[in-house]
């Protein structure tokens, strides 16, 4: 049976400079006619769902957190600290504790008590005698920000602060920024720290119906979670809340703006919202590569992994099929059989999945039947995909006329 190592695989880097819209899909596409497994400088790149699942399922894999920040010297400080403290970095007994502490506040019943103020803080955000609008600041960045304040129990009025720190602390899954932007990083680590803190000493004087205010509650009773655990929950949510939603919400517009023949048929039926969403997901996953690490050897079609190997499981080919085909077609009508790979799968499956695809589906209701004849106003300007897949820009137009309904 034949070592990874000796393979002789195609090569992807994902973190190339050029590689960010059709281009990463066609290089995609093109390594993936070669076989299920690639090679980029830091990982193999596993290129099919099957092998894609084996790998985040496997109890012989693990999150590769600390490994990667290893490779970057980063092995003490704040930055070490969160690293280590997280949740995606956590297994066996210790993380099936803190999900099921965490994970009642994030079903998708407990994200429908949500939808009315999302729908609110839309309203708020929308001009209703605009025809054009810079999307990514006047929508995406302050209804994500607002959402995960209002769920967290954190003042409304610092959505922008959270935004800003939610961006930098996720950049500690960018190989580019570990290596360029670690003083920003740990930065923002520290800031957010301290303003958790906060919160939750203020939280704890006066509880509600937040977030914070369950996880005082097992703070309180007995031994079921550490107040520095506590801390750290709080900061997964937060910083993994924001950054993520407000990048596939500006990706759903930017697809639908180069697909308007979609969004004609998702203004005239609200009822595909739920189709239209989980395309989006399919179609322009904003995590396309989710690392894993063998703790011990793997044997995945008589291909031996070795302890200590890291993979990449690509979402974007995972959930488009390999190759090319009707996979590569964006289209809220079409059959999907459902399995994406989008927020991963396992044990690790996205916490706030529910609420990521609550926040969507109020955004595109609302929004399709308010922007019609929606169409790019200018180029969008793409981040890379080697962390969080975002849009930085996204110039948009439509006709200004009253909605449908």
């Amino acid at each position: 049976m034949p070592i990874v190592t000796d393979l002789e695989l195609p090569g992807f880097d994902y973190s190339a400079a050029d590689l960010t819209a059709e281009i990463y899909h066609r290089r995609l596409a093109e390594v993936a006619e070669h076989g299920w497994l690639a090679q980029s400088p830091l990982s193999y790149v596993v290129l099919d769902r099957e092998a894609g699942e084996f790998f985040l399922r496997s109890r012989a894999t693990a999150f590769p957190g600390r490994e990667l920040a290893e490779l970057f010297g980063i092995t003490s400080g704040p930055l070490w600290d969160q690293i280590d403290a997280n949740i995606l970095n956590q297994s066996g007994d210790r993380h099936r504790r803190l999900r099921a502490l965490v994970g009642p506040a994030f079903t998708p019943r407990a994200a429908d008590p949500w939808r009315p103020l999302m729908r609110e803080f839309l309203h708020g955000l929308w001009n209703e005698t605009a025809n054009s609008c810079e999307f990514v600041t006047a929508v995406a960045k302050p209804y994500s920000s607002l959402t995960i304040a209002a769920v967290l129990g954190a003042p409304l009025e610092d959505a922008p602060k959270l935004h800003e720190w939610s961006n930098w602390v996720q950049r500690q899954f960018d190989i580019r920024s570990l290596s360029t932007d670690r003083a920003r990083i740990e930065r923002a680590v520290t800031e957010v720290y301290d303003y958790v803190e906060a919160l939750l000493g203020k939280r704890k004087a006066d509880p509600s119906d937040d977030l914070l205010s369950t996880l005082l509650a097992a703070e309180d009773d007995g031994d079921r979670l550490s107040h520095a655990e506590c801390v750290d929950l709080v900061l997964n949510v937060l910083t993994g809340g924001v950054e993520t939603t407000q990048a596939q919400l500006s990706h759903a517009l930017r697809l639908f703006a180069e697909h308007p023949a979609q969004w004609a048929l998702l203004a005239d039926d609200p009822g595909l919202v739920g189709r239209a969403v989980d395309e989006v997901l399919r179609y322009e996953p904003i995590t396309p590569f989710t690392a894993r690490i063998c703790v011990e050897q793997v044997e995945l079609r008589g291909v031996v992994f070795p302890a200590g190997s890291i993979v990449a499981i690509c979402a974007e080919r995972a959930n488009r099929g390999s190759g090319t085909g009707a996979g590569d077609r964006f289209d809220i009508s079409a059959e999907r059989d459902g399995r994406l790979l989008t927020f991963g799968a396992g044990a690790h499956y996205c916490l706030g999945a529910n609420l990521a695809r609550a926040e969507l589906e109020e955004a595109l209701t609302f929004l399709a039947p308010r922007m019609p004849d929606l169409t790019l106003d200018g180029s969008p300007v793409l981040a890379g995909v080697e962390g969080i897949y975002g849009v930085e820009s996204l110039p948009l137009t439509w006709t200004s006329r009253p909605p449908s309904r």
